[in-house]
């Protein structure tokens, strides 16, 4: 027997749950058996099949394809209730989650469809994340300290924590009296990959740096020094280039994408919540203690 995609089997189910009286005008284009699928049934499956799965079915080969696995598949079905067997409490079982999964997903499917369109919903996204299209340009000088992740350069000592963070003040008075940023980086830092190109990090966007150094670049002013930033690599300086924010019309399309997911996600939240959900937990236990996630594994 063939390997049904889940798109087939869920659309199958929805069709079978719901089967709609067919006019006399309207064709079978599939017959198993005593049952038939006329073309407004199987213009209505395809409408029930997933986006991936409705573009497969597209072409006059997936098309053919995908009838021969309906035809089997029904014909599988109707031997087995035949059998009796969909009356078997395990098969009943089965069927209701089954049946349960399809309605779902055909709901929320519907969810998605009725996502409110227009740029009006979308701004309404764009004004509430605003803060998370700024980026940011911007260099750093890093002077690492024992147990940093960032190597120790070639002839330069191990420094403790204490003997770092006295030489990182020593640096951040040079670049307040006036030395060259990308000079001292180049002569001082210790992330050598942007060492090298004078402390230049590029542009970066909220999520790509370790929290500390986030929050101090995107709180900084262009042009001005921050104060020694310590993370776990070490005490940075940082100077930021310039801080911009992404337009409305450049997130457009990022916001097109995820308004409809997004808005089913939020509507099946709030069915969750409301749907007053209890589980025994002397049968299947207690909730699993939360586990915080690792920080970010570096700075860019």
């Amino acid at each position: 027997m063939k390997h049904f995609s889940i798109g087939l089997f869920l659309a199958a189910a929805v069709f079978a749950q719901a089967p709609a009286p067919a006019p006399a005008a309207d064709p079978a284009v599939l017959t198993v058996g005593e049952e038939k699928l006329t073309r407004a049934d199987w213009e209505n499956l395809m409408l029930a099949l997933p986006e991936g799965a409705r573009a497969q079915a597209s072409s006059p080969e997936g098309k053919r394809r995908l009838a021969e696995q309906l035809g089997e598949l029904k014909a599988i079905a109707q031997e087995a209730r035949k059998q009796q067997f969909h009356n078997t409490p395990k098969t009943k079982a089965i069927l209701q989650v089954q049946s349960d999964q399809a309605l779902a997903s055909a709901y929320m499917q519907h969810l998605s469809e009725s996502a409110p369109n227009g740029d009006a919903a979308l701004r309404e996204m764009y004004e509430k994340e605003k803060n998370q299209h700024k980026q940011v340009d911007a260099r750093h000088v890093l002077i690492r300290f024992q147990g940093s992740p960032v190597p120790v350069r070639p002839n330069q000592k191990d420094l403790t924590d204490a003997e770092a963070l006295a030489k990182a003040e020593t640096v951040r008075k040079r670049l307040v009296a006036g030395e060259d940023f990308a000079t001292v980086a180049k002569a001082e830092s210790d992330d050598s990959g942007s060492g090298a190109a004078g402390g230049e990090l590029g542009t970066f966007g909220p999520g790509q740096m370790v929290r500390p150094f986030e929050e101090a670049a995107f709180n900084l002013a262009p042009g001005k020094l921050s104060e020694l930033i310590k993370t776990q690599f070490g005490y940075h300086i940082i100077q930021v280039k310039s801080q911009t924010t992404k337009s409305f019309e450049e997130m457009k399309p990022m916001l097109e994408q995820r308004r409809k997911p997004e808005f089913a996600r939020k509507t099946a939240e709030g069915i969750k919540s409301r749907a007053a959900i209890k589980l025994d937990e002397a049968f299947f236990g207690k909730p699993a203690t939360a586990v915080l996630p690792a920080p970010p594994a570096g700075s860019k």
